[in-house]
């Protein structure tokens, strides 16, 4: 056997041992069902307004990789938004429109760790439960 033959017989040789050919490739999990669920927290700035306490922010799934954003206080309107990974946190595709700035979920905490701004009121808060 030629040398260059027999390194890339090895090589694949290798590749199977280690079960990386083998293994079909998996989706990354979907980013609205990470970021699924209810959070409580407060607005802590709002250039409308003053700030408040106990609000409840509810994320859920409405696509891949969407959510829809409906808050306990009416100041926040409902908002939707597609998802993308940034490192260790999940954000808000792309450039924001409407009254959506920023969806910023941080992975890296426990519990999940959410700040948000809408209309120009910025929430921050954790995923309860």
């Amino acid at each position: 056997m030629t040398r260059p033959l027999a390194f890339a017989a090895a090589l694949g040789a290798a590749v199977l041992a280690t079960g990386l050919s083998a293994q079909p490739d998996t989706p990354p999990p979907d980013l609205a069902d990470l970021a699924a669920g209810t959070y409580r927290g407060d607005v802590i700035s709002d250039s409308r307004g003053s700030s408040r306490s106990d609000v409840t922010i509810t994320v859920s799934k409405t696509g891949p990789d969407t959510v829809e954003i409906v808050s306990s206080y009416d100041r926040l309107p409902t908002v939707s938004t597609k998802l993308e990974r940034v490192m260790d946190t999940v954000q808000n595709a792309g450039t924001p429109t409407g009254p959506l700035q920023v969806f910023l979920l941080d992975t890296t905490k426990s519990p999940l760790r959410l700040d948000l701004t809408i209309d120009e009121a910025s929430w921050s808060g954790e995923k309860a439960g």
